[in-house]
């Protein structure tokens, strides 16, 4: 019950972003920019919660996201699939995304990425433990596809920057 109290009350917030915005693309970006800010702060609690120590690569860290951080705030588990050949690029496939439960794009939404709050929250829960990443929808079951998909491409590890005079 608590799912789809979530699900309806998520519903509620992109609904009322389309009221306020003029068009998709502005949701779709502060979709994000929520979704960033509640990854920076969901981190320490990820953290605290899984007792998960440092990834020592992008694979490790591809399946800590699929098996421990989707399992825990959504109660799924993605497949970890597309592997770019470099390494630094994968696909997670959601069969079934909670979040779009009892939601149906209207006509006038079609370039809505409902979702989009699931990449913010990736994209700075891991900028928070020194990672850039890119991070996209590629399939939307909501836009007709069989499947959810998320692509995320490792662009750079972020280096720790001390204040000056702090070594």
């Amino acid at each position: 019950q608590n799912s789809e109290l979530f699900t309806l009350t998520y519903g509620a917030l992109v609904t009322q972003l389309c009221k306020d915005y003029e068009n998709d693309d502005d949701v779709n970006k502060q979709l994000d920019k929520m979704g960033y800010n509640i990854g920076v702060r969901l981190i320490e609690d990820f953290l605290a919660r899984s007792n998960v120590g440092r990834c020592h690569d992008f694979r490790e860290t591809a399946d800590v996201i699929a098996k421990i951080a989707f399992k825990m705030y959504l109660g799924i588990t993605p497949s970890i699939t597309n592997w770019s050949p470099a390494g630094d690029e994968f696909s997670l496939i959601l069969e079934n995304n909670p979040l779009v439960d009892f939601v149906e794009l209207p006509d006038n939404h079609s370039t809505l990425i409902y979702s989009n709050l699931l990449c913010g929250v990736l994209r700075g829960a891991l900028e928070m433990v020194q990672m850039a990443v890119d991070v996209k929808f590629v399939q939307d079951t909501l836009k007709g596809d069989s499947v959810t998909e998320i692509r995320m491409k490792f662009i750079r590890r972020i280096e720790d920057n001390l204040p000056a005079g702090e070594e």
